[in-house]
């Protein structure tokens, strides 16, 4: 997976520089989902791992994709094929939509709770984290019973432990120390 990473880097990031280039960012990321999807059909799958050639490839390619992809979107493609890459799309959007976030200054955040948030409590959360991440938070609000109470933020590799359990283990770990 790490190496299919790897492969779709510069595609994604050539893509984005375009798109960005363009004010077309929006399209594109959808472009890259609809390839994305189209290179997980079991059909496209087998005629990927083929020996179809490159042309051939891309002309499959472009055909099953119609109208979603503009000629700049066709021209990778075409690009993809002729360097034997079309089964990276999945992760070339990924980078992408990865790319367009740190850009537009977004970041996704779990909030797992004990119980169900109010409104209030999701506006509040929101702008406290957005004050502190200097960016547009997308909430992802969850339910987990098994917490005794409070909750549990999740923003990439950050971790807030404010759930009852989490608070706990901290005095427990003040007290033996």
């Amino acid at each position: 997976m790490s190496e299919l990473t790897t492969i779709a880097r510069p595609y994604a990031k050539a893509a984005f520089d375009f798109a960005a280039e363009k004010g077309a960012l929006d399209q594109w990321g959808q472009m890259l989902t609809f390839a994305a999807e189209v290179t997980n059909n079991k059909d496209i799958v087998e005629l990927l791992s083929g020996s179809v050639t490159a042309d051939k490839l891309s002309e499959i390619f472009i055909a099953v994709c119609g109208e979603q992809f503009d000629e700049f979107g066709q021209n990778l493609i075409k690009v993809m094929a002729e360097n034997g890459r079309l089964m990276a799309f999945p992760e070339v959007r990924d980078e992408f939509l990865a790319l367009k976030k740190e850009y537009e200054k977004e970041i996704d955040v779990d909030v797992i709770s004990a119980t169900e948030l109010s409104d209030k409590q999701i506006t509040d959360i929101s702008s406290k984290l957005e004050l502190r991440f200097e960016r547009k938070v997308n909430l992802n609000c969850s339910v987990d019973e098994t917490l005794l109470g409070g909750v549990v933020i999740r923003a990439g590799d950050l971790v807030i432990d404010n759930s009852t359990r989490g608070q706990l283990g901290r005095l427990s770990d003040a007290l033996q120390s």
